[in-house]
């Protein structure tokens, strides 16, 4: 088998699809994007079109390393999302031609479903979510502006009433996280994890920018809430940091950028070296999704999965939510299909990063 033709398409709401085409007429299905770089990340697939074609997609790891060290400059958010996105076509297709789930590559499913997460804002949508099945949600800061380096108790107080109002609608067996989204101080994130202690949140995401990984470890010294982080770390080498330095308890790599299936399976073996849990982060779409799934039916240290969408409008056979979980995918490759007519009118959008100031002013802060 071998390849012939790499097609990427922008995909509503904010979305880069990428097909695989080869000579057997399997097509590999991937998600090579970064948030508000859709552009930038197709043409970084472009790049790697001249290595890929005429390859045999089957050698999966291969590519990845010829692929990343090939490029001499090694790592970053473009060059690791647009090969994520590869690598998860590549995993596809292999299973495909073999008639089995990429699960069963890596030697079988280590559980029988997939527990989901919900992201929630208020009391009502946490309800809501109850009532739907879930048992696992995450939220914001909610201090009622965007946060300044150094805050107020004010500020702190509205934080802590929006989690403690959650934690009523849902009760105590709900578990719910919280993400600071990097957007928190060092100089304030102590003073508001220790305030959100007695409401018990399941993780602090992100309680400071992530690249700070020795502020981070002095944080997660400082409470006995588990702390994670990923969404924004890179390939093995960035998270071998926060694992030494004991940075983080729960790893999120993002399978569309940390370096897909191949990579996200060595993070996990790694983290699992450190007793640390793997909760991958999945703000993106169904292809993201069916990969992410794909990964945690396979490893032993998997928490629970981030998502957006079942893949209504955008796959044949949506994922079917229950009690909590989706089943395992018995289909080949990565289980999915996409549904060519439901897509036509998704095709294309000019999504940008927000831009958040802070109101007093006008001073750029994170979002």
């Amino acid at each position: 088998m071998k390849i012939t033709k790499l097609e990427t398409f922008l995909v509503k709401p904010r979305w880069l699809f990428l097909k695989i085409h080869t000579d057997e007429g399997l097509v590999g299905l991937g998600e090579p994007i970064l948030e508000g770089r859709a552009l930038t990340c197709a043409q970084a697939v472009a790049e790697l079109e001249p290595y890929l074609i005429g390859k045999d997609p089957r050698r999966v790891v291969h590519h990845w390393q010829a692929m990343y060290r090939h490029a001499f400059y090694r790592g970053g958010p473009i060059l690791t999302s647009a090969i994520s996105g590869v690598d998860q076509a590549l995993w596809d297709l292999t299973g495909k031609s073999l008639g089995v789930p990429v699960y069963q590559l890596f030697g079988g499913p280590t559980r029988d479903k997939i527990r989901l997460y919900k992201g929630v804002g208020d009391p009502n949508s946490i309800k809501e979510g109850i009532a739907k099945g879930f048992s696992a949600f995450k939220t914001g800061v909610g201090g009622g502006r965007p946060a300044r380096i150094v805050e107020n108790k004010a500020f702190i107080d509205r934080a802590v009433e929006h989690f403690a109002n959650l934690r009523s609608a849902a009760g105590n067996d709900v578990d719910i996280a919280i993400d600071f989204h990097g957007a928190i101080s060092p100089q304030t994130a102590k003073i508001l994890i220790k305030a959100l202690e007695p409401y018990q949140p399941m993780f602090i995401e992100e309680p400071c920018q992530c690249q700070n990984a020795d502020i981070m470890a002095d944080i997660a010294r400082g409470t006995h809430l588990p702390i994670a982080t990923g969404e924004r770390i890179f390939t093995k080498w960035g998270f071998r940091e926060i694992l030494e330095k004991h940075s983080a308890s729960i790893l999120q790599p993002d399978l569309c950028h940390a370096g897909g299936i191949t990579e996200v399976r060595i993070i996990a073996g790694m983290a699992e070296a450190y007793y640390a849990g793997i909760a991958p982060h999945n703000p993106l779409g169904p292809i993201s999704l069916a990969a992410c799934i794909q990964l945690d039916a396979s490893i032993p240290n998997f928490i629970a999965q981030e998502h957006t969408t079942l893949g209504e409008g955008y796959l044949k056979k949506p994922f079917v939510f229950k009690d909590g979980y989706v089943e395992l995918p018995t289909e080949p490759g990565l289980g999915i299909e996409l549904d060519e007519d439901a897509l036509a009118d998704k095709i294309n959008h000019d999504w940008r990063n927000p831009e958040s100031y802070l109101p007093d002013d006008n001073s750029v802060v994170d979002w």
